[in-house]
């Protein structure tokens, strides 16, 4: 898969559209649900796998060929995500709802012990109460927890991601971790988990 990517953004910068729609079709889900999660807005994730796909076509040329694809790809949408937090937050509140019908999430891919309507009815409130919980941690918490426990990256794909070194990246996954244990034992009394 490397090899085939960096073969893509090789025939990409040449220009060459079709290695480039290739690029878009290997991750434009992967930038979409990462841009979800980091954000909680479906139009806003639209926007940043956009914005990611038309900043790779521009930057090809800045694309160091020994380095993997998916890091820079990653970095650039990460980037862009945190961006967006950080222009957000004058304006958002970190109590407010976030608005419904939004599509499906990786919460609902949580197994239940039984398929009762009860079990289905407590997994729902459970995913809720951790959704909230993931939206109230500070930008640099909320970037490690979110490649590493949705994205599944390893410690050292997000220290690439986010070009820090991987004991930091260590650092905020724990303490991203400790908050939300903290805020949902604090909120739910310890009933969430």
């Amino acid at each position: 898969m490397k090899d085939r990517e960096i073969r893509l953004a090789v025939l990409a910068r040449g220009g060459d559209r079709r290695a480039f729609e290739e690029i878009v079709d290997l991750y434009k889900d992967k930038m979409y649900h990462l841009a979800y999660r980091m954000l909680g807005s479906a139009n806003e994730a639209e926007d940043i796998a956009q914005e990611t796909f038309l900043r790779v076509y521009t930057n090809l040329h800045r694309y160091d060929e020994n380095q993997k694809f998916s890091t820079w790809i990653y970095r650039i949408a990460t980037n862009l995500c945190i961006d967006k937090l950080r222009k957000r937050k004058a304006v958002y509140s970190l109590d407010a709802e976030m608005p419904d019908g939004e599509g499906s999430d990786w919460y609902s891919m949580l197994p239940g012990n039984e398929p009762t309507p009860e079990n289905e009815l407590l997994l729902t409130e459970t995913q809720e109460n951790i959704r909230n919980a993931i939206d109230t941690l500070p930008e640099k918490y909320k970037s490690v927890v979110v490649l590493r426990y949705i994205q599944d990256m390893s410690l050292q794909e997000i220290g690439d991601v986010l070009d820090m070194p991987v004991t930091t990246v260590k650092t905020r996954v724990h303490r991203g971790r400790e908050f939300l244990r903290k805020k949902l034992d604090r909120e739910y009394g310890g009933k969430v988990f």
